[in-house]
This record gives C-alpha cells, sequence and structure tokens, in this order.
C-alpha cells in the first residue's frame, strides 16, 4: 500500500538524478508543489514526460533540471510561448535540451500501452502531417482490414507524478473534474507519487470520478494548494492573473531566475 509522507520525503525517497519522470494533470491537478520540490532538491537530467508541457516544465527547462522533453504541445495556456522551452531550444540555455513531440492522441496511447505492459500502442493518427517524420512513430499494416495505421512505442516513466483531491488513511486516491492520464501515468511507471488537497476517513463516490487504488502507489504526500496556480475542482481555482504575468516574468533571463529564487527555491539573488 501507499505511505503517507510529506512531500520532501517522498521526492527524495522516488526521483533520482537522470529520470524519467511524468508530471502529469491536465489543464486542472497540475503538481506545481511537487514540481517545485523536485527543483528545491536539485535534480538534474531529467527526461521530462507530459502531454501539455505549460508553465510547469517551463520552469523546470529554466532552472536547468532537464536533458530531454517528450511532449504534446508546449504552450502556455492562453497566453503563448513557453519563452525558457524556447530558449533552450533556440540558444541551449541553461542547457540544450533534445525533444520527442507527438499528438495528444499519440501520448495518451503511448501512455495506455505502458500502462497495459504492451510494447507499442496503434491508432488512426499523424496522417495528413509531416510530425511523423521527426518523431518516433512507425506504420504498420492491420492484419485484419489492411489500413494503414501508427504505432507509437509505449511510455513507461521512472516516476509518475500526479495531484489528486482526496486520498483516505489507506492511501487511496480520488481524483475528478478534467480527465487526463494521471491513472494511466501512475500504472505505466516503475515508481509513483500521489500529492493529495486532503485526506479524508472515507473516499466518497463522484460522478465522473477516478480512483486509483493505493496498492498500485509509492507515495501519497497531503500537499494542500499542491495545484497551485492550477486548480483543484472543487477545492482552489485556477491563478488567471499568475499565467498572464508569467508570459512577461519569462521573457527574461534574469528576471525569471530571480523570481524562481523568491518563489520557489525561497532565496534571494544578490548580483
Amino acid at each position: 500500500m501507499a505511505e503517507i509522507v510529506s512531500l520532501p520525503e517522498a521526492v527524495a525517497e522516488l526521483v533520482r538524478d537522470g529520470d524519467s519522470v511524468a508530471l502529469e494533470g491536465f489543464t486542472h491537478l497540475i503538481p506545481f508543489a511537487a514540481g517545485h520540490e523536485v527543483l528545491r532538491q536539485g535534480r538534474r537530467e531529467l527526461e521530462l514526460i507530459r502531454m501539455t508541457p505549460d508553465v510547469l516544465y517551463d520552469q523546470m527547462i529554466g532552472m536547468g533540471a532537464a536533458r530531454r522533453l517528450v511532449f504534446s504541445y508546449g504552450g502556455n495556456p492562453g497566453v503563448g510561448s513557453l519563452h525558457r522551452f524556447r530558449d533552450a531550444i533556440e540558444h541551449g540555455w541553461p542547457a540544450p535540451i533534445e525533444i520527442e513531440e507527438h499528438s495528444h492522441a499519440g501520448m495518451a496511447n503511448r501512455y495506455l500501452a505502458g500502462a497495459a505492459d504492451l510494447p507499442f500502442a496503434v491508432l488512426r493518427g499523424y496522417a495528413g502531417t509531416d510530425l511523423a517524420a521527426h518523431t518516433n512513430v512507425r506504420f504498420i499494416e492491420c492484419p485484419y482490414t489492411g489500413e494503414r495505421l501508427a504505432a507509437v512505442a509505449a511510455l513507461a516513466p521512472d516516476v509518475a507524478i500526479v495531484h489528486a483531491q482526496e486520498a483516505d488513511h489507506a492511501g487511496n486516491v480520488q481524483l475528478w473534474g478534467i480527465p487526463g492520464v494521471q491513472k494511466e501515468a501512475v500504472l505505466a511507471a516503475t515508481r509513483s507519487l500521489v500529492t493529495v488537497e486532503q485526506i479524508v476517513e472515507r473516499l466518497e463516490p463522484r460522478p465522473g470520478a477516478v480512483v486509483i487504488p493505493g496498492w498500485v502507489l509509492d507515495a501519497v504526500a497531503l500537499t494542500p494548494r499542491g495545484s497551485q496556480p492550477s486548480y483543484s475542482l472543487g477545492i482552489t481555482e485556477r491563478d488567471n492573473d499568475f499565467y498572464r504575468r508569467w508570459d512577461a516574468i519569462s521573457r527574461d533571463r534574469d528576471a525569471f531566475l530571480a523570481w524562481m529564487a523568491e518563489h520557489v527555491l525561497g532565496e534571494v539573488l544578490v548580483r
């Protein structure tokens, strides 16, 4: 069963330099607090995996934690570019980064294959674009219909980290709202951590909720507001003003480093 521990303890135990790490959550339940703790503990050379690498991965890339990014759609939701991601691609700052880009459907199917312990997944996708020529996708012929289908390799991260609204004392987790690939990421990963807004005596069934049983998890960490500036439906609200401010903060390297030092690392840069 999952062990209920503090967030620093969980990251120290589960995340190692050089790991492939998936921090998932779609629009809401983005595990910002966990990602920030990874940065505070100085992890490096990470292969970051995420369907939509938004501001959290912009921060992790800008702080030099990533050597590689596996993703679909990189952008600040509703605002525009991820400037730290773009700087790493165009100028190698603070370090060069490798990329592997897929469609949303491709990434989701890769997680499904990993969760099912299969080597690859098959989908109708990538047709009519040149993306397949620039990423890891193959095409196969269906043995039943002769149709040409895309095949994508399974994702099996070393570590999956997700956020949820609640867990019980046995480490069973429940999340609800916009569905993402949290369950699939956890099942595909070797090690897993869920941060939660609250720990309750009993998980009450909710329409459309996803329950992840504690026996497939390694750790649960009580982390109130752990998805801010994203949100946890029914508990916290999305900080839209921050997402707009991030565009200006992240454009300038010094402004970015100063913000991260003060608000994430708990330091004040002296230049």
